[in-house]
Formats: C-alpha cells, structure tokens, sequence
C-alpha cells in the first residue's frame, strides 16, 4: 500500500495511527525509529512483520475506533508468547491523529533528514533503480539530460530533475550524498565524477561499467590533478561483487543490495564505537 493511497482520503477527518518502535534491545526485525501508519483500510510501511506487526495492526485498529484513545506505549517481548523466536523486545509508541491528510504531511516532512540519493541517468536501469528504492529511507533524485525519459518515471516519491548539464549540479547539491552513475553518456559520467571529486564530501560514488571504463577514467582523473586515495572510492563496477547480470531490473537489485551493504557497514562502526565508549564510561 503506498503513502499516495493513504493521503488521498477524501475527508479529512480521517483517522489514522502511527505505530513507532521507541526502543529495541537484542535480536528484533526492525530497529529504533522504524514506523508504520495504520487506517482501517490501508497500512504504510511496516515495523517487522510477523506477530509483532500482526499484534500492533490489531490494537491500532481497536483504538481507531475508541474516541477517548490517543496514545500509549506497548511492550512486547518477541519471544513464544507471541509466536516469535527473535529473542528481542521493542517498545511501541502507538499514537492516533483525528486529521489524518495533516498527520501524514507532517511525516512526509520529517523525512527531510532522510539520506539522498542522486541517480544520474534515467535509461532502463535508473527507471528500475529509482522505482526499487523507494522505501529504503533514501530521499530519490533522478538526474536526467533527457526529459523524455524522465517523464517515464511515475513514482511520486521521486524527486525528477531535468538538467542539461548535470555534472553543474553537484557543488549545489547536499553533503554526505549517495551518487549512482549511470548516464547514456561516458563523457557526461566522466564530468559528473569529477564534480563529485572536486567537493570530496560525499557518502557513496557508484559508477556503473567496466573495469575498463574506472582505468581509463582514473588515468584521466590522475592527469587532471585527482588524488588515488579520493578516486579508489569510486565503485566501478557498481553492485554486489557476485552478481554479473546484464537486465536492467537485476543490475538495479544488485546496486541496491551493495547500497544496503554499505549503510549496514556504516551502522556496524558507528555500535561499535558506541560499545567502546561505552566500556571506556563504566
């Protein structure tokens, strides 16, 4: 069910809640601040699946109905007692907005800290990657030279930027960014990675082709005053290493997999520096 269905109520009224794990300890499906809105008729999102979500879609729909009911936090242990071997345990802020077209905007607007990415490129592979990312907490931007193709992306959730030089973009453009480059031009992909370069603050630089392509672009980049370090950040080819797919829809699965690996990865050294703080306190 997509957000569009949920904010298309015709009356305002409509009621609606968010359930929002608060707080997670030990092995649970979804972690702290993952969320999910809840009318009865449409659900958005999803805070794990299973039991756990099964139990909170089950008491928001009970307090939809309850006039006097506007929030409470509910304990749950995801163990036997509710069908669930996770061995974890949440806690869940289930909270209920009478306006539910105002509630679902002001959600919308708290993702403004959402990580962006930028996908420069709107052929078969960044229709298919744009599309795919939608509900990964990405804020999407397709970057496209071409407004035909850009007009082939329907999604509401992507942000669709027509640009005829697009590689101009990049000192205006967010700091910390994920970037996939994928254009119909190896001379616009090599603009593009050099503007990215030249302001060296970015999250993550895919870039899709061959090996051949990234060694011919390094000694271009070298040349034009580009350190080593700066430009063995660049992933070319972009995706998961094991997958050699030629389909648009499997090489975008595999850009995103190697996105997921990539946050995870950052996640995994940011608890770890915590738990090291942490030893270093008590």
């Amino acid at each position: 069910m997509t957000l569009k269905k949920l904010t298309e109520a015709k009356n305002c009224n409509n009621k609606i809640i968010k359930a929002k794990i608060i707080s997670a300890e030990g092995s649970v499906p979804r972690n702290q601040g993952t969320f999910m809105l809840i009318s009865q008729n449409d659900i958005y999102g999803s805070i794990g699946g299973g039991q756990l979500e099964y139990s909170v879609i089950e008491i928001s729909k009970k307090n939809l109905l309850n006039d006097k009911f506007n929030k409470e936090i509910v304990n749950i242990p995801l163990g036997p007692s509710i069908g669930q071997c996770c061995g974890g345990y949440v806690r869940v802020s289930i909270e209920k907005f009478k306006n539910g077209l105002t509630s679902l905007e002001k959600e919308k607007s708290k993702n403004i800290n959402l990580q962006e990415l930028y996908i420069f490129g709107a052929g078969h592979i960044g229709q298919e990657l744009s599309s795919r990312s939608i509900d990964l907490d990405f804020k999407i931007n397709l970057v496209d030279s071409r407004i035909d193709f850009l007009n082939l992306q329907q999604k509401d959730n992507v942000n669709k930027i027509l640009a005829n030089s697009p590689w101009l973009l990049i000192k205006n453009l967010p700091k910390n960014s994920f970037f996939i480059i994928l254009t119909h031009s190896h001379d616009y992909d090599f603009k593009i990675i050099n503007e990215i370069l030249k302001i060296q603050n970015f999250k993550f630089l895919g870039l899709i082709g061959s090996k051949t392509k990234f060694n011919r672009f390094k000694n271009r980049l070298l040349k034009i005053g580009h350190k080593e370090n700066l430009i063995s950040k660049i992933e070319c080819p972009v995706g998961l290493k094991n997958i050699s797919s030629k389909k648009p829809a499997e090489i975008a699965i595999s850009i995103i997999g190697r996105l997921l690996e990539y946050r995870s990865q950052i996640e995994n050294y940011k608890n770890h520096d915590k738990d090291i703080l942490k030893k270093i306190n008590e």
